[in-house]
Order: C-alpha cells, then structure tokens, then sequence
C-alpha cells in the first residue's frame, strides 16, 4: 500500500488538517471514535492511504500535529474529532513564534524541531512503502512558515526520494493579521522552491473574495452551516495567471525591505540580511518564470509540434 504521511503546522495549518480529517473521516465511513461505520466495501478499500489500523478495530490517522503554542491544540483535542488522533503525534512548544519566520526557522522552531522529526521517523518506520509526505501550512505566521520549512528541508535531507507536496495559504491585506506576511511568505518561497515537490498554493485573497461573492459568507471560516450537503472543495492554481499573487506579495516586500522596516525582529534572532535579499530575488524569477511561459505564444508551440512531425519523418 502507498501511504501519505499527513502534517499540519501552525494555527492556519492545523485548523485546515482539522478539516480534511473529517472530510475524510466521513468519506472513508470512520466515526468521532475512529470505528468504520460505513456502508460500501470501497471505502475500505485504500483506507491504508490515511490511516494506520490499530486495535480493536480502530482506525488512526497517519498525522503529525505540531504547533509552537498549546491553544491551537488544545481546541483540536476537544473538538469533534480531537480524540480520533494518537496523542504522541500532538508536538508543541509554549513560546510561540510570534508571527516571526525567523523565530520558527531558527529560534523557537529548530529547538522543537528533533521532537517532530522522531514522530515523523516513527510513522514513516510504520509504512510499508511511504509514498510521500503532505504538509498543511500557512505562510504568513510564524510557526507554518518558519518552522513549516525548517521541517520541510529537514525531511528532504531523510528522504530525498520521497515525494513532498504542501498545501500553502498564501497571505492577503485584506485578511491580514500581522504587517510583516510577506516578508514570512517571500522568506518560506525561498525554501519551498527548493524542497518541495508539488506545491497547492491557496491564496487567502481568493478564497476571502469566493467566500463573499460566491458563497455570500459574512464571516468566513472552515466551516460550513448547511448540513444538507457535504462540500469538499480543492481550490488548485494551476495556471501562469498564479504569477499575480506571486507579484503581489513581492512588490509588498519590496516596498518594507527598501526601508528595512522591521527588520530588527529578524536580525534580532540571528538572520542576515543578505537571506532577505536571495528571498527577494528568488521570489523574482520565480514571477519571470511564470511570464516567460505566459508570453509564450500558440505560434511558437505550432511550430514545436511542426518541428517535431519533421524529425519523425
């Protein structure tokens, strides 16, 4: 069987983890108390993806919870399906990485960092043949960003052959918490370029905009108040267009880093400047990138596949 190992970082993270685990608790047919109570023989068919089948009968998500605050967890522990998880899985500090990439990459982060990795070893050690890891994070705090990362590179290192993907909540102005997301979210693109795989962008400006034009929301939340209906929705960028929210945040970057506007926070944990500056150029190409393959033309893609019929011939 081809298992996925499931973690979730941060406040953003672990709150979008608590909602993918029920939607699949109900898809699979698992209860609050991890028991099968479904009615089709399909889905227990490839329920080894998700979940480690324990005793009694029980059946336990294959997941690693880490946060550097207990809050979070502490709400997910008495949520609806707090008890479903294995309570080793759950990691976590006191301090908090106060919204400070910094903080979660190098300070707060790397101390709690040994303690998360044990639990991914232990997991992955389980598998019969891990197919790769899933990460839900956010990219505008401290502890999903930060400390997201610092975790994503460390796995990379363990297990170069094994595939990465991660589910990024990219920050918006418009739902903003802090002044200093883009310099969190250009300083975790920087990592992400180069240890993961497969990268979800969520772009939390898009899903702000869906959630009142679309679904007409007042408050937007993880959950939804209709129980006629199950909604199970995968928002995936996939086009050049994503360049955009790319640009956006670059040009927020810029605009704080010509200042060097709360810069001290960072240096102030042992960051150089110099980190800011290869972000910076890095988020760059990654946008040039992107236009380059926009600007490239039907004509240009006819005469590849001309080209192509003629060596052929």
């Amino acid at each position: 069987m081809r298992e996925i190992l499931h973690i979730q970082g941060g406040q953003c993270g672990n709150q979008i983890g608590a909602k993918f685990w029920e939607v699949v608790c109900a898809e699979h047919g698992i209860d609050v108390t991890g028991k099968y109570t479904g009615d089709s023989e399909l889905q227990l068919e490839r329920i080894n993806v998700y979940y480690n089948e324990a005793s009694g009968g029980r059946f336990v998500p294959r997941a690693v919870l880490m946060d550097l605050e207990p809050g979070t967890m502490d709400s997910l522990r008495s949520g609806a399906y707090g008890q479903i998880f294995r309570p080793d899985n759950f990691v976590f500090g006191q301090s908090g990485a106060g919204n400070n990439w910094a903080k979660g990459h190098y300070t707060e982060g790397a101390e709690l960092i040994d303690s998360v990795l044990d639990v991914v070893r232990k997991e992955a050690e389980n598998c019969d043949c891990l197919q790769g890891f899933q990460v839900c994070h956010s990219l505008g705090g401290g502890t999903g960003s930060g400390m997201g990362t610092l975790l994503i590179s460390k796995i990379r290192e363990e297990y170069p052959d094994r595939m990465m993907m991660t589910f990024s909540v990219f920050p918006s102005p418009k739902v903003s918490d802090t002044v200093v997301e883009p310099y969190n979210a250009t300083l975790s693109v920087h990592q992400l370029v180069e240890n993961a795989d497969e990268c979800m962008v969520l772009d939390n400006e898009a899903l702000y905009d869906i959630c009142f034009r679309t679904l007409k929301l007042t408050t937007p939340s993880c959950k939804f108040s209709n129980d006629n209906f199950l909604m199970a929705s995968t928002f995936i960028g996939n086009s050049t267009s994503i360049q955009e929210m790319f640009r956006r945040v670059s040009e927020q970057f810029t605009a704080m880093f010509r200042r060097k506007a709360f810069l001290h926070w960072y240096t102030g944990e042992g960051m150089d400047e110099m980190e800011f500056t290869e972000a910076e150029s890095n988020m760059n190409d990654l946008v040039s990138e992107y236009q380059q393959y926009q600007d490239a033309t039907a004509d240009e893609e006819g005469e590849y596949e001309e080209e192509e019929e003629y060596d052929e011939a």
